[in-house]
């Protein structure tokens, strides 16, 4: 059977009727089956012109930065100069780049060769917090600048195989705490993955710093680390780039960035960006609005650096009336926002001309214009949407789902307001692979896997926030994850972004919930859309009281820490630890998860804050609520089930990579959906679903159009109670391209029924462990009988094998098929935007 012949048409039309809010759409679509391309026509969305008029309307937030070209444009002239480039050149001798040693290691010992500098990696160089890794640094000087007046920098450099990452260092001091293993008072938040091949490559990192600190930046330092394996690794720079902010605006009179102030936040940790239209003073930049009931524009003002302070005006001019000015202000500080808004009640139901307009001492100074929001007081015609995903909540550990200890008892109360699947899956293992499918409904396959530790998502494909974006919602992507944002282009089509991480991950959810109610306060207009994704239940796991000390007390925790040093020191894990600890491992697995029961009790708590606030504040009968995992607890720390096992399946070694990840620890993820008076409450699902079906299914509840291109289902039928559901077999993928041959390895698997089967395809990743194998190339479980997959049944079950093995692989294929009609972001030319 081809990949052609998986194909089976299902069409649904809806029937168009009028609904309380907004005229229903007619739909059709056509699937491939368990992994399926769902197609639909596009249709456009919503806010812009005024029906027979030519003024922007605001029946949704109108987002004024997306209609420049309905705009006047004066002035706003680029300047003849801008901040010059700084460049290092290492085709000739560059004596301030020095090398330092982390603790416990060598310094690397630099190379010149004809164009550039070879830094070779050894066994004298190890990495402190990984003994299969090397890691080398290098640092220069600078003649004490400071961060607010610099964007990026752009590194060019070949690599040999075996390089993985660099990244940057802030800062030399002699006098850094002593839990810094390297002599930097702050590292970055961006890393970038090494392509190994030896060729040329640019790659471009940004200047945001994990530890803001006061005063200049005195050292520009780079890290980089490869594996631990025989033969030469060595980075050959050849130049590196220190890029002016200003540069980065200097391409346009206006335009839109997503903007990152390089200050600290009121939540904790930097300021969060913001999609950011901006302008050069002197110019402004003017809109035909019609002013809805309890019209406000709402906006963020701020700079690039204290020496060029910008005097922002807004006026508003009536029809043959004079302008009126209802905001001017000037504003020096680069580390954050002014947030105002501008009260246009006076003009309810007018069409006037809105303009904002820059000046400032400094032509050409920059004036950045966060987020203009122009709403009204009119109740929204479609439902407010929170994906709430609690990153490593693994199903098996919630009470929700039956767990013997009360670790989610606000979620037990949540699901019985709305809808709770008892079989949902994520598509993939980790963070970053998982997330891109959810938020796109595409398979990582499909999406080209992970090359060089990174899987931008392609420029044709729509995201969850951009499809939410276009609709007129107020969009918001708030994580402690950096896997969940710029690594993989997730940043599109948000009007607010933060996706680093905090000191300490149990103050993950407070973080996030504090910058959410801050957005709220500022920007008042629904519907929004807003993407959660906690770290609280990651390690180290240690919830605040009266969390703390819930199921493990102080001295078993404490022991627990010794065991855990134990099995570090003496890099051993599973099987192995297991015989030399002997009893001590169960009080070492167990511990393990107590701690991680008292991290998702804390999660479920944080919810309940929310959750209570959302009622209170009027807005939850509006909102649709999603809580679900991006994977379960085996990929995020440990599979605890397994763990206390004795003995401890060989197959379960440090990696657990030779083992399906359709296992429950890995894959068993909540999934529940609420929203009061349209979702009967109380329901539970025992279908198969996972996190794939999530993005069709919220676009259907909001009555948006489907993306032209998708393989979820829509989950709306079951949770409303209507025809148009078909149970099928769940897919779940995850892939690499080998750094060294550029082949695609991996694996995809399929839940069906009672069985589970995973096939390996390709080459092994470049991720995997060497010690890595797996018994046969497809392995078979039985579900019912077997749920943590410790036995495969490929040897029993001939036939099942080579049924599995035939779908999977047409199954690949097709993903395959789907995969050529999106080129990968990072293939695309290197650009400002």
């Amino acid at each position: 059977m081809t990949s052609q012949e998986l194909v089976r048409l299902r069409f649904s039309e809806r029937p168009a009727s009028t609904r309380e809010g907004g005229v229903a759409q007619n739909r059709a679509g056509a699937s491939i089956v368990a992994g399926c391309l769902v197609a639909t026509s596009l249709l456009a969305g919503c806010g812009g012109r005024s029906a027979g008029s030519g003024a922007l309307g605001a029946e949704v937030p109108l987002h004024l930065e997306e209609h420049l070209d309905a705009a006047t444009i004066d002035g706003s002239h680029v300047p003849d100069t801008v901040g010059e480039v700084v460049e290092w050149r290492f085709d000739e001798p560059q004596p301030g780049w020095r090398p330092i040693a982390a603790k416990g290691a060598r310094a690397v010992e630099p190379v010149r060769i004809e164009d550039g500098l070879r830094i070779p990696l050894t066994s004298d160089s190890p990495s402190f917090l990984n003994s299969e890794r090397l890691e080398g640094y290098l640092y220069v000087a600078l003649p004490k600048w400071r961060l607010e007046d610099w964007s990026h920098i752009e590194v060019q450099a070949r690599a040999s195989k075996g390089m993985r990452n660099f990244g940057l260092l802030f800062n030399y001091s002699e006098d850094v705490p002593e839990d810094y293993d390297v002599p930097f008072i702050s590292g970055g938040v961006d890393r970038a993955g090494l392509v190994s091949d030896e060729t040329v490559q640019t790659y471009r990192i940004s200047l945001d710093p994990r530890r803001p600190w006061e005063g200049p930046w005195t050292h520009l330092g780079l890290w980089f680390n490869a594996v631990a394996e025989e033969g030469a690794r060595a980075l050959e720079l050849l130049s590196i780039r220190v890029i002016p902010a200003e540069a980065e605006f200097a391409s346009d009179r206006v335009g839109v960035r997503l903007v990152g102030l390089k200050g600290q936040g009121d939540s904790g940790g930097p300021v969060p960006h913001r999609r950011t239209l901006f302008s050069h003073a002197p110019g402004s930049i003017s809109y035909e609005v019609r002013v809805p009931p309890g019209g406000r524009l709402d906006l963020g003002l701020g700079v690039l650096n204290r020496d060029n302070a910008v005097k922002f005006l807004v006026t508003v001019t009536e029809p043959a009336g004079e302008a009126r000015r209802l905001l001017e202000e000037t504003w020096d500080d680069p580390t954050n926002w002014a947030e105002r808004t501008v009260d246009l009640t006076p003009f309810e139901g007018e069409v006037v001309t809105l303009t904002l307009s820059a000046e400032a001492e400094r032509q050409g100074s920059v004036a950045l214009w966060a987020t203009p929001i122009l709403s009204g007081s009119a109740a929204p015609k479609r439902p407010n949407i929170i994906l709430y995903v609690i990153d490593s909540a693994g199903a098996d550990y919630m009470s929700a789902y039956g767990y013997n200890r009360r670790t989610t008892p606000h979620l037990e109360r949540l699901a019985a307001e709305g809808a709770l699947f008892e079989r949902a899956y994520s598509n993939a293992s980790f963070t970053r692979s998982s997330t891109v499918t959810f938020l796109t409904s595409l398979q990582h396959s499909v999406l080209g896997g992970l090359r060089n530790g990174r899987n931008p998502v392609p420029d044709e494909v729509r995201t969850m926030a951009e499809h939410f974006h276009r609709a007129g919602y107020q969009t918001a992507l708030l994580t402690t994850n950096p896997n969940v944002g710029r690594i993989s282009n997730l940043d599109r089509g948000v009007d607010i972004f933060r996706d680093t991480s905090v000191k300490e991950a149990q103050e993950s959810a407070a973080s996030l919930h504090n910058i959410f109610w801050e957005w709220r306060e500022h920007y008042p207009g629904e519907p929004y859309f807003v993407h959660f994704q906690t770290t609280n239940v990651h390690a180290p796991h240690a919830p605040p009281s009266p969390f703390f000390g819930l199921f493990i007390d102080h001295e078993a925790k404490e022991r627990v820490q010794e065991l855990e040093q134990w099995i570090d020191s003496r890099e051993i894990w599973g099987p192995e630890a297991q015989r030399e600890m002997g009893a001590d491992w169960t009080t070492y697995a167990s511990g393990k998860r107590d701690s991680y029961d008292e991290a998702m009790a804390h999660q479920d708590h944080q919810i309940h804050g929310l959750v209570e606030r959302l009622k209170a504040s009027g807005e939850w009968g509006r909102t649709v609520l999603i809580v679900a995992s991006d994977h379960g607890s085996a990929a995020g720390s440990q599979d605890w089930q397994t763990l206390m096992l004795d003995p401890v399946p060989e197959a379960y070694d440090f990696s657990q990579r030779g083992t399906p990840m359709l296992r429950s620890g890995v894959s068993a993820i909540p999934l529940i959906f609420v929203w009061s008076g349209r979702i009967a409450p109380g329901q539970r699902f025992t279908h198969p679903v996972s996190m794939i079906d999530v993005l069709p299914t919220v676009l259907d509840l909001a009555d948006l159009p489907m993306p032209e291109v998708f393989q979820g289902q829509s989950l709306e039928p079951l949770l409303i109670g209507s025809e148009g559901w078909e149970s099928r077999p769940v897919i779940l993928d995850e892939f690499e391209i080998d750094r060294e041959s550029g082949e695609l390895g991996g694996r995809i698997e399929v839940v069906d029924g009672r069985w589970g089967a995973s096939l390996e395809i390709g080459p092994k990743t470049a991720s995997q462990d060497p010690g890595d194998h797996r018994p046969a190339p497809l392995l078979i479980c039985d579900l019912w009988t077997d749920p943590l997959c410790v036995n495969s049944l490929h040897e029993e079950r001939p036939d099942l094998v080579e049924k599995y093995t035939r779908f999977l692989e047409q199954q690949f294929r097709a993903h395959q098929d789907l995969a050529k009609l999106f080129s990968r972001a990072e293939d695309s030319p290197l650009t400002p935007e």
